[in-house]
């Protein structure tokens, strides 16, 4: 059991900052300049979204699965083999994805729509490419990454800044302004409560602001992180991942009584419950002593 991991707290905030400041530079695929197709970013959720329903896992629909290259690359039970890395034409996946017969057509009418012309025309360059695979970033171990230098060393106030900084200094744009500190308070309560400051809240930051920013700023996250909005607003994220609703969506399960797994989940937050445990409850709570 790993004990160390940081509370919940932490990893809501983080985690929004984080996507805040990195995910409105990462392009969906990548621009028409760019010669390097990378799988797990190009190629990997093409297959997701078309292939791996019956072609990966426990279903491998004519003996193929797109779930591991060694697979990938082997011969299905027609004889044929799906990807031939260099080798587009000799590639049984690219003829079948371009087909028009309703019979060889994958994926199947019956399954879903074909793939768009712009997701063709990435697996056949990929494929031209040597059709290189990346792992699954959850079975890649961390490695720390070599930070490079940056136009302005003044400007980074945190590790993650730099990366953000040498993206913007590629694209040739400069960073955004500081924000004031109404636009502070608003943004840094919308992300851990959900919900704007209240204007005595804003007249009280804009005074302790003057004096000390760094303290100022600390006691409104310290603040903030006590509220049980807090435990609300971020418990509304995991409980979205794991498809939890109040309403019935099907005539013969009429009864929902869960909302005390919401109540729970959401005092897990607000309690700081480590990683470790909270995932330990929700898979095997049946198990463990004291069990409700």
């Amino acid at each position: 059991m790993i004990a160390d991991f940081q509370p919940f707290r932490r990893i809501g905030s983080l985690m929004f900052r984080f996507a805040a400041l990195v995910l409105p530079l990462l392009p969906v695929l990548p621009a028409k300049g760019q010669e390097q197709v990378e799988f797990n970013r190009d190629i990997r959720p093409i297959l997701t979204r078309h292939c791996t329903a019956c072609h990966g896992g426990v279903k491998e629909a004519g003996g193929i699965s797109f779930i591991y290259r060694e697979k990938a690359l082997a011969a299905g039970e027609s004889g044929a083999h799906p990807i031939v890395p260099g080798k587009p034409e000799e590639s049984e996946m690219l003829r079948r994805i371009r087909s028009s017969d309703p019979d060889e057509v994958m994926p199947q009418p019956k399954h879903g729509p074909p793939l768009p012309a712009e997701e063709i025309a990435m697996i056949e360059k990929w494929i031209s490419q040597g059709a290189a695979w990346q792992e699954h970033w959850a079975f890649v171990p961390p490695r720390e990454v070599a930070v490079q230098a940056v136009s302005d060393e003044k400007w980074p106030s945190e590790p993650l800044d730099r990366f953000v900084l040498q993206r913007l200094d590629r694209e040739k744009l400069p960073p955004s302004p500081e924000a004031s500190p109404a636009e502070w308070l608003r943004r840094v309560s919308f992300d851990l409560t959900g919900l704007p400051p209240s204007p005595e809240d804003l007249a009280a930051y804009e005074t302790a602001v003057e004096g000390n920013p760094a303290a100022a700023r600390g006691a409104v996250v310290d603040r903030l992180l006590a509220s049980p909005r807090f435990g609300e607003r971020w418990a509304a994220v995991w409980l979205d991942l794991a498809r939890y609703s109040d309403t019935y969506g099907f005539e013969r399960d009429p009864h929902r009584d869960i909302w005390p797994y919401r109540d729970w989940v959401i005092r897990a937050f607000n309690a700081d419950m480590p990683y470790d445990r909270f995932t330990i409850e929700q898979l095997a709570g049946d198990l463990l002593p004291d069990a409700t």
